[in-house]
């Protein structure tokens, strides 16, 4: 389960041969409070909506946390959304093929994706060889007929499987058929320096993946415009990660959509507009709100503010006008 593969670049260099260097000068939080006093400054431009697509909307487990998968299910079908990411962890539910299967059909909710254990606290989740946390991920998608695992891009000490990391995605996706969407990140915080903590990069938008996870709360942390990265990838954008973030903090903030300065919005609608081909997951942090009915009704409140500018309501509008026409065609006979 750990396969062999020629390195094209040893090193774990860049392309133009430097040496990648393990520290720079903090730069993501000023870039950051320039991004949103230009777009304070500019107010807040949105597209018309035009959307090709109906676009689904998931419920990450990560958005439950420390309650257990499947309370995830439960609360998915309970407010209405359209699937579930599972983090794969330590609750054995997690790892589990008859499980899950057991909680798509108790609860209704497809699995549209799968979060593989490559956090820096699964580390040691199926062993040390970080490999086998994607291909076990992988092949637990296969026997669910999940379409895509997320997985977050390696860390910088990891050895081999850092350097071979972008060619051994490839070759897993090609004898799996299982899209591998490599989430962006960001680099860590050490006062007035930044670590450069993951090869090849902390934004996977440069490498040769073929699938991409972009997630607006690390991007928000990392400083980074998410709405260029969109644009960048094209088609390659596989996944996205809804969630808010200030990028005034070293924090992952994770807020709900709305609630921090990222274009949450507008990459929406410009998503929804271009037909776009994957899955909306929401993946917020809802520990502050653990009050009776409190986690729910922000996560209510999250699927609203993603549906609206998906553009799911024009649809109903739509429907509502066939339903009027439709009725005064058979009053005129």
């Amino acid at each position: 389960m750990n396969p062999r593969r020629e390195r094209r670049n040893p090193a774990g260099s860049p392309r133009n041969g430097a040496r990648k260097p393990y520290t720079r000068a903090n730069s993501a939080q000023r870039s950051a409070r320039a991004n949103l006093s230009r777009r304070l400054l500019e107010g807040d431009r949105r597209s018309e909506q035009h959307p090709a697509r109906r676009i689904p909307v998931g419920l990450s487990s990560s958005s439950v946390f420390p309650a257990g998968v499947e309370e995830c299910f439960r609360l998915a079908q309970r407010i209405g959304y359209d699937g579930v990411e599972v983090m794969v962890s330590y609750p054995s539910d997690s790892q589990d093929p008859d499980a899950l299967r057991t909680y798509v059909e108790r609860y209704e909710q497809p699995i549209l994706s799968l979060h593989a254990p490559t956090l820096f606290f699964l580390q040691r989740l199926w062993g040390g060889d970080p490999w086998v946390k994607i291909e076990r991920t992988v092949q637990l998608a296969l026997e669910l007929d999940v379409p895509t695992v997320v997985a977050h891009p390696p860390f910088r000490w990891q050895g081999s499987y850092a350097r071979e990391f972008v060619e051994g995605v490839a070759e897993i996706e090609e004898r799996y058929g299982v899209a591998v969407a490599v989430e962006n990140m960001y680099p860590w915080r050490l006062g007035v320096r930044e670590a450069m903590a993951y090869l090849p990069d902390h934004d996977p938008t440069d490498e040769d993946y073929a699938h991409v996870t972009v997630d607006l709360s690390h991007a928000a942390t990392a400083g980074d415009d998410a709405l260029a990265m969109i644009e960048r990838l094209g088609d390659r954008l596989t996944h996205l990660h809804l969630a808010d973030g200030s990028g005034c903090t070293t924090k992952d903030e994770h807020l709900p959509p709305g609630e921090g300065n990222q274009p949450c919005a507008e990459v929406l609608r410009r998503l929804a507009n271009r037909g776009w081909g994957g899955s909306v997951l929401l993946e917020i942090n809802t520990r502050p709100h653990r009050g009776e009915g409190e986690r729910e009704r922000v996560l209510t409140q999250c699927l609203h503010f993603a549906r609206h500018h998906l553009g799911h309501h024009l649809e109903q509008d739509d429907e509502v006008q066939d339903d009027k026409v439709a009725g005064e065609t058979h009053t005129d006979v």
